[in-house]
């Protein structure tokens, strides 16, 4: 890629579409069609080379690829972004957008417009992107694309007629994509004689090179050798390498505005380049920072703990080296008097946490166990303070709170016709309240509730997609925190706290999670020499117990006939006994116990 190529034929693009909708494979097409991968080269899914994405089957991280083309005798560079499809990792999307002019969105030619093309395509919109409609898998044998360009004009406002239709699997109609994109996506605007100004919109840590940082060039020019600065950190570097990724990282001799490419600064550490940082020139007067990124939130807690104790600095190491990559997880050390010592781990959701678990199980060789997930609450002390609760033993007395908040979230979830009763009550049975309805077609709806975080990040999806057969799509935004009727709900194992197993929910369905986590340990505690009491509380309030029965001796074995007063005798000293073992014998949990219940237990007891 050396020839230098005219600001005016650079084109800088994502494509943005629901889970499963086809974005890797039409940029596997797209890259197969501009010759930048050769055809012995090409495998499936190309730009997602994480392991785990393989396994999957989903895009997690955002790839950046550039493609050049000839077109109308003119070369021309395509700056491709390909982003993920799930909920959990917006965030992703969010960067890819603010590096771009355009944007490819996708809808599959038999699904249809689901919830999260809703919400990417009017995050598209907000940013004033170009928008290209693509409507995807119009191979298959029950397509039925005409109406699905009718459900995109009428939900995202988009001119049906200007849909583009293709076929990511068999490369049809694929170059007539290519002249959509070159003739309806505007270029860039920067001027290479500007003062150098470029958004780092990823970054990841490689072990010869140190910290290789992924930028979108706004306005300037980098060459190597180029003094540069981070203008929020402030730290200065000088430029050794830089590149594009033609997919694998191509040097070349400069990048000028306009351009998406890498820079290789001899960085030793990650935590020296912020996502949404500008690079500018070193000196006094560096140009004026880029508006960045809003800083992703962590919405979902929880603890994560090594099954032996003694694994305790290589799980520490793992996590560390996995938040090197992964800007939007984050972790601190806590102890737990049941499980010792592990961290808490904020993630994005889910999903997030659930690739995260993965990563660090095959990357790092740790048995992990973890501990039920919970959402962030806020909390207003009688004295005033504001307190952010990540974990359910943070919570202060009861005496103490003044106001107690969850995080609501707006939900879209779209629907075929027939299904709307079901879902409703799905929503009316998790204190959801309806904000709109509306027809996308004369098939299928979109209903809009508001629901509290807790309620939709456990299972909400499962059972979506239960009760409408795997029609149904849903997408969350966070509206904020409101007031609710929140308790900590504790669990005693004689008269003692389980910490690890508290939960937050609400007050009018404790008695039954309560009930239903108590049953669970019941069956998992073996017996005792002693009776132990399994119980939830609410403060000092017992809500729900079970009891595990002691193992008894047959003490009067030996006795046979005469006085019953030597049996009761022997009766005595034994219940005496078994008082005094209550009093200071320990129960052990076994760690099966747990597990059983942290893998959300108290659901299965619905």
């Amino acid at each position: 890629m050396a020839k230098k190529i005219d600001p005016q034929n650079i084109r800088n693009f994502c494509i943005i579409a629901h889970i499963d909708h086809g974005k890797s494979t039409l940029a596997d097409r797209l890259l197969e069609h501009t010759g930048t991968v050769q055809k012995r080269e090409m495998q499936e899914q190309l730009l997602d080379d994480m392991e785990l994405e393989r396994q999957r089957g989903i895009t997690i991280k955002a790839r950046a690829v550039a493609m050049r083309i000839k077109h109308r005798d003119q070369e021309y560079e395509l700056n491709l972004i390909d982003t993920p499809g799930h909920v959990d990792f917006q965030y992703e999307v969010s960067r890819s957008l603010m590096c771009c002019e355009g944007a490819l969105l996708l809808a599959d030619a038999f699904q249809g417009v689901e919830a999260q093309t809703v919400a990417t395509g009017y995050a598209a919109i907000e940013h004033d992107l170009d928008i290209v409609p693509v409507i995807n898998k119009i191979d298959l044998q029950y397509q039925r694309a005409d109406e699905v360009a009718q459900e995109m004009e009428q939900v995202i406002g988009v001119d049906a007629e200007s849909c583009v239709r293709v076929s990511a699997k068999t490369g049809l109609n694929i170059d007539e994509l290519l002249d959509a994109i070159i003739d309806r996506i505007k270029p860039p605007t920067g001027c290479a004689k500007d003062k150098l100004q470029a958004m780092v919109f990823d970054s990841h840590y490689d072990e010869y090179r140190g910290a290789i940082t992924y930028v979108r060039m706004m306005n300037g020019t980098i060459k190597k050798g180029d003094k540069i600065q981070f203008v929020r950190t402030g730290s200065e570097h000088e430029v050794i390498e830089m590149g594009q990724f033609t997919p694998k990282q191509t040097p070349c001799d400069s990048l000028e505005s306009g351009q998406v490419g890498y820079l290789v600064c001899n960085i030793k550490s990650l935590d020296e380049v912020k996502i949404g940082d500008t690079v500018s020139v070193a000196g006094k007067n560096p140009a004026d920072p880029l508006p960045g990124y809003q800083e992703p939130k962590r919405m979902v807690y929880c603890g994560l703990y090594p099954s032996d104790g003694q694994d305790f600095t290589e799980l520490r190491d793992a996590l560390g080296k996995l938040a090197i990559n992964d800007p939007s997880f984050e972790f601190a050390p806590e102890s737990s008097e049941a499980l010792g010592f592990g961290f808490r781990c904020g993630f994005l959701g889910m999903l997030h946490m659930e690739v995260v678990q993965q990563r660090l199980e095959q990357e790092s060789d740790v048995d992990l166990v973890q501990t039920a997930p919970n959402v962030t609450y806020k909390i207003l002390t009688k004295r005033g303070e504001e307190l952010f609760i990540h974990r359910p033993q943070e919570v202060p007395d009861p005496g103490e709170i003044e106001e107690f908040s969850q995080p609501i979230v707006r939900v879209n979830l779209i629907q075929p016709q027939e299904y709307v009763g079901p879902v409703m009550k799905l929503c009316q049975e998790r204190r959801g309240l309806q904000q709109g309805t509306e027809y996308l077609s004369a098939t299928r709806m979109m209903l809009t509730y508001d629901l509290p975080l807790a309620e939709v990040i456990y299972d909400m999806h499962d059972k979506l997609k239960s009760i409408t057969r795997g029609y149904g799509t849903m997408d969350y935004d966070v509206l904020g925190y409101f007031p609710a009727d929140l308790c900590r709900m504790d669990i005693l194992v004689n008269g003692k706290k389980v910490d690890a197993l508290s939960v937050i929910c609400h007050r009018s369905d404790a008695d039954r999670r309560g009930r239903g986590v108590v049953k669970r340990l019941k069956e998992e505690i073996n017996r005792h020499m002693f009776e132990v009491a399994v119980q939830a509380a609410i403060g000092t309030r017992v809500i729900a117990r079970e009891t595990v029965k002691a193992l008894r001796k047959n003490v009067t074995a030996k006795c046979y006939g005469g006085d019953i007063s030597r049996k009761r005798k022997l009766w005595a000293k034994q219940k005496e006994g078994k008082k005094r073992m209550k009093s200071i014998g320990s129960v052990d949990i076994p760690q099966k116990a747990f597990m059983a219940i942290l893998n959300t237990g108290e659901e299965k007891n619905k």
